[in-house]
């Protein structure tokens, strides 16, 4: 398992997702994006709709009859109904059910970034896991230490 943690310092997990939604489906995987927060889904599922003007970003929210046909699917809960093997946890939340993923987006805000270190080092000391940390620089994403 792979796990992406982005430390959001610039733009909120709503503008990023979109950006990582169209690399994963470019990729030719399926994402499900998990938030506790009804609100934040909304504004993830407004930023798919409309925040890169070069592409529409085709997905759903949990709970439809049509979650299996979803490339992109918005939940409260880590329940890949879509099929998905990459998982974006938005709310800074890690959920040890990410476990089944092969790639994880872990990404928080700097009000979690101690929550976010005691995860760094939790999934450090297991083995099969693969970390990367990203940060804003301006407009872009650096890899850092």
């Amino acid at each position: 398992m792979r796990v992406d943690f982005y430390q959001l310092t610039r733009d909120p997990a709503e503008g990023v997702l979109p950006l990582i939604a169209r690399n994963t489906l470019g990729a030719g995987e399926r994402l499900l994006v998990v938030s506790d927060d009804p609100d934040q889904l909304k504004r993830v599922s407004e930023g798919l709709w409309a925040k890169l003007p070069d592409s529409f970003l085709a997905h759903g929210s949990a709970g439809g009859a049509h979650d299996a046909r979803q490339p992109v699917l918005l939940s409260g809960a880590v329940e890949p109904a879509n099929g998905a093997k990459f998982l974006a946890l938005a709310d800074g939340a890690w959920r040890d059910a990410a476990d089944g993923f092969a790639r994880v987006f872990f990404l928080f805000a700097p009000d979690r970034i101690d929550a976010a270190r005691t995860c760094w080092s939790a999934l450090g000391k297991r083995e099969g896991v693969e970390r990367r940390y990203w940060k804003q620089d301006g407009g872009r994403w650096i890899e850092g230490p």
